[in-house]
């Protein structure tokens, strides 16, 4: 079984690329849902999606190493035709995607080092997943894992002290273009997890005056009061961008929800008023064509990199600290893919133990007629005992040498040995782990059960 990974991302294809494959939550369950119900000719195991403002990822475990079936499953969801992103993606082959889905999780692969929103996301990927049947016990154990990894690395370091995101830098980026910020009508377009993040660092940068737009009142109202900003919905967004300073946009909306000409217009009426528009959403809610209108400073997400240089020089110094956490993680996981190689021997030596002890106990059974029910139950539990005790050394002491240099030596062995037909290995790169194995005395906790990831 092979672990791979297709992506693109803010670091292989700009933004007005990179938003055509961008699947809400729904697009993605819906394209899960086909693997999970069995509707499946291209030989693909198990599969997530993770699918964020900055990235769009297909994990999946298969038992064919390559891609093409991966690039046309994404081909079919997105709608873009294979040749047209075949240089934008990258492609991770087993031990690389164990060591990708761990650096995504703990935010080393973020636009924003550190940003705390991308475990969450990655918890919803599994959810998801999970959900329809499309995740398995392979990909299932590794985005726990990865969640794991990631909370460690929030807790042991300081890479995400002083938590930054693309909406507070969204709220920094209007600070500066904004003089009087306290004095400035800021429209929040969405009500989602980004939008909240929004209107907190508005607020803590002393906005006064915010409008929540949302399609439905009641999922603002939250955020509205948490925040004492006051909500609007969509049939009054002219009349809102008409008296507004700085727009932030931030919805899961598949197409623009704010036209050019929309813009243009409102810009005729507003006296050479300036409008800063920030666009922090993929797809973008704002048509990019606004940056041409006279008086409207546009901004969307890929403006925010000035941004995160200064922030990555702050955190620079936790890098080194992640990455040791992140190779000790990734050690532990290797070591139990090793444990893998030895599940199919040991069930069946497991099954042939219990065909002999089931044919044995009838041939006694049989000699033994006039035996009470009571006295045959005794026997069978008698030779289930036996048969338990006799296979707990062997069994044990060939799950423990699973992760050594010499575990196929003990598969041969044992399989000689006791006669067991079949062959070796379940994942094609576990015999690669030895080599950077933490010490076998070294245990840590297993990773904690996922927790719902916030809206």
């Amino acid at each position: 079984m092979h672990l791979l990974c297709l992506g693109i991302n803010h670091t292989t294809a700009p933004l007005d690329f990179r938003e055509k494959f961008a699947l809400s939550e729904e697009s993605a369950r819906s394209a899960l849902a086909r693997l999970g119900c069995g509707d499946n000719t291209s030989g693909l195991s198990e599969m997530a999606i993770l699918s964020t403002c900055n990235r769009t990822e297909l994990y999946v475990a298969s038992n064919n190493p390559d891609f093409s079936a991966i690039e046309l499953f994404l081909s079919d969801a997105s709608g873009i035709p294979v040749a047209d992103f075949k240089a934008h993606v990258y492609r991770y082959s087993d031990e690389q995607v164990i060591t990708h889905l761990y650096r995504v999780s703990s935010g080393l692969d973020s636009q924003v080092i550190g940003e705390p929103q991308i475990l969450g996301q990655v918890t919803r990927a599994l959810e998801l997943a999970l959900g329809v049947g499309a995740c398995g016990a392979l990909l299932s154990r590794l985005f726990r894992s990865a969640i794991h990894t990631g909370k460690r690395v929030r807790t042991e370091t300081a890479i995400s002290r002083n938590p930054a995101s693309v909406s507070s830098l969204a709220a920094s980026l209007a600070a500066r273009e904004v003089k009087n910020l306290h004095d400035a009508r800021v429209l929040v377009i969405g009500a989602g997890e980004m939008a909240e993040l929004a209107v907190e660092a508005l607020r803590k940068r002393g906005v006064a005056q915010i409008v929540v737009v949302n399609r439905t009142i009641e999922k603002a109202q939250y955020l509205a009061q948490h925040w004492q900003a006051q909500i609007s919905t969509f049939e009054h967004l002219e009349a809102l961008l008409l008296e507004a300073d700085i727009v932030i946009s931030s919805t899961s909306a598949p197409h623009t929800v704010i036209e050019a000409q929309l813009v243009a217009d409102i810009m005729s009426r507003r006296n050479q008023r300036v409008m800063v528009m920030i666009d922090i959403a993929v797809p973008r809610d704002i048509d990019p064509a606004v940056n041409q209108i006279m008086g409207v400073k546009y901004f969307d997400i890929d403006n925010l990199d000035h941004q995160v240089q200064g922030l990555l020089a702050e955190r620079s110094a936790e890098i080194p600290l992640v990455e040791a956490i992140l190779k000790d993680e990734e050690a532990h996981f290797l070591e139990y893919l090793q444990t893998l190689d030895m599940l199919p021997l040991i069930t069946e030596l497991r099954k042939q133990a219990e065909t002999i002890r089931a044919s044995e106990l009838q041939k006694t059974l049989r000699r033994l007629p006039n035996l009470s029910e009571t006295e045959r139950q005794r026997i069978e539990a008698l030779t289930h005992s036996l048969v338990k005790k006799l296979l707990e050394t062997p069994t044990t002491r060939l799950r423990s040498e699973a992760s050594c240099s010499h575990a196929s030596e003990y598969a041969t062995v044992a399989r000689t040995l006791f006669d067991l037909p079949g062959e070796n290995g379940f994942c094609a790169f576990s015999n690669q782990v030895c080599s950077i194995h933490s010490p076998a005395s070294v245990r840590r906790p297993n990773p904690q059960p996922i927790q719902p990831a916030s809206d």
